[in-house]
């Protein structure tokens, strides 16, 4: 089923060649900040961040808070992201070889972090690390629960794990196709013109 939904979406985009970043630690910035926000508004903090020369580790780890506030604040909950960047970015200075430890491992040390829940492990994991962990977001909940797939969040990542080989480029272009999809047409309510209905 997983493999039929994959290629009606390929079929319907094409490829995505997403995550948009220029470094994996960009990766990890964006996926802290597009909690709760659309995609663009993420864009625009990290353009405000590269300007500042505030777009590694050592560096964010160092600006002042109210400065982060101002240069995050287009993506909403500016405060809460602002000393989550701090955080998290002190961490990856104090501990440069993250990316490169096993996924379960990488990914049990990110929800320890405050601020990181599984999504944005996940996607940190997948995107910045390229190790194999599905990402499981609103979008896929969705279009997951109006083809009768329900469950928690490890339940649907299991189901989409369990169905389809362990390979980073098939699950981050499974991924950003279910977002592309879900922007499309869950996001309009195009509902009557679902295409895993039609």
């Amino acid at each position: 089923m997983m493999n039929s939904i994959y290629n009606k979406l390929l079929n319907q985009f094409g490829h995505q060649q997403w995550w948009p970043a220029d470094t994996p630690f960009e990766v990890v910035i964006g996926a802290v900040l597009t909690q709760q926000t659309k995609w663009e508004n993420v864009e625009r903090a990290i353009r405000n961040l590269k300007e500042r020369g505030l777009m590694e580790p050592e560096p964010l780890s160092k600006a002042g808070i109210p400065e982060l506030e101002t240069l995050v604040r287009c993506t909403g909950f500016y405060r809460q992201k602002a000393n989550r960047l701090k955080n998290i970015s002190a961490f990856f200075s104090e501990n440069p070889d993250l990316l490169e430890k096993q996924g379960n491992e990488l990914r049990e040390i990110l929800l320890s972090l405050n601020g990181i829940g599984q999504e944005t492990a996940d996607s940190i994991v997948l995107y910045a690390a390229d190790k194999p962990s599905f990402v499981i977001d609103a979008y896929t909940k969705r279009i997951c629960k109006c083809l009768g797939i329900e469950g928690d969040y490890g339940k649907l990542q299991s189901v989409f794990e369990s169905s389809l080989p362990r390979d980073v480029p098939l699950y981050k272009e499974f991924h950003a196709l279910i977002v592309e999809y879900g922007k499309q047409f869950c996001g309009k309510k195009r509902c009557s013109e679902c295409i895993f209905f039609i």
